[in-house]
């Protein structure tokens, strides 16, 4: 590589040169270990046949990484201090392209429209507290993805994974599960990142499935739904719903709908399978009507 950016002391260097400090508050912590980038790579499949979006390149450690091995990336970078940095770092590299803009802000389907010319592929350290806002708007919003690459932290992948009565289950698992398939790459220690975080963090790929995996005839109340219930996830499904909904859901009807359903009033929503959270959605959904 032309600039090698996995040294603390030089990425010491490069922003004392700018006079740039780390950001606890944007959750900057620069990844120092080849093998976790090499890992990233391999396992992502990463190639000349693709085109990558990353978020948050900070100042360009994996992007350099990207652009020696994919046909084209794009890097959104949130922090306006690092724009010059990532100038310099990937100063040559043609095939990159950096944006300073909030990912969540963008309208990043037209934008893959747009800027991309090959297969996309999302690759992130992701910040981690953002994590779950941007993973949210990825599987919910944007098409034209064929697959994302992220490190989040460790309790984020697993509640991405967990099943019905895990503790971890809820709104991210339902979202998560319905829309893709996530798989478990490598467990990442804080000694690989520059500063060193507090926690573990994890790489998963996440693969969009061809049809959700359980069928939805409202994906908005759905969700909506599944908010519902996991907003009172210490309360039983019947006394969820009824805090939610309020006087918009009719009490009787909602029992009988219950047990027409084989549920018992006292039953937890976070033990619902997603096929469950399905048929839910559909019979509260004529109550309401």
């Amino acid at each position: 590589m032309i600039n090698q950016l996995t040294s603390p002391s030089q990425i010491k260097s490069i922003m004392k040169k700018h006079n740039v400090r780390f950001s606890k508050s944007l959750g900057q912590n620069f990844i120092i270990n080849d093998f976790i980038i090499d890992e990233i790579i391999r396992r992502g499949d990463i190639s000349e046949e693709d085109s990558i979006l990353e978020i948050g390149p900070g100042i360009g450690v994996l992007t350099q990484a990207l652009a020696e091995t994919a046909h084209q990336v794009i890097a959104v970078e949130l922090d306006n201090k690092l724009i010059p940095i990532l100038n310099e770092t990937l100063e040559e590299y043609d095939n990159v392209k950096i944006i300073h803009n909030d990912i969540l802000k963008i309208d990043v389907s037209r934008m893959i429209e747009e800027k991309m010319e090959k297969p996309t592929k999302v690759v992130a350290n992701l910040p981690y507290y953002i994590t779950t806002p941007i993973i949210m708007k990825l599987i919910e919003e944007v098409s034209g993805i064929e697959e994302i690459i992220v490190m989040v932290q460790k309790e984020v992948a697993e509640r991405m994974m967990a099943k019905p009565g895990n503790k971890n289950y809820g709104l991210l698992s339902v979202m998560s599960q319905v829309y893709s398939r996530i798989e478990k790459i490598h467990l990442v220690k804080p000694d690989v990142f520059f500063p060193k975080p507090e926690v573990n963090s994890m790489i998963i790929r996440i693969n969009f499935l061809d049809k959700p995996l359980v069928s939805v005839e409202d994906e908005f109340f759905f969700f909506e739904l599944v908010r519902a219930v996991f907003q009172h996830r210490r309360k039983n499904i019947n006394n969820a719903l009824k805090l939610y909904f309020g006087e918009r859901i009719d009490k009787d009807k909602l029992e009988k709908s219950l047990q027409k359903m084989g549920l018992e009033t006292g039953d937890r929503g976070e033990n619902f399978a997603l096929q469950e959270f399905a048929l839910l959605a559909r019979e509260i959904k004529k109550i309401l009507r």
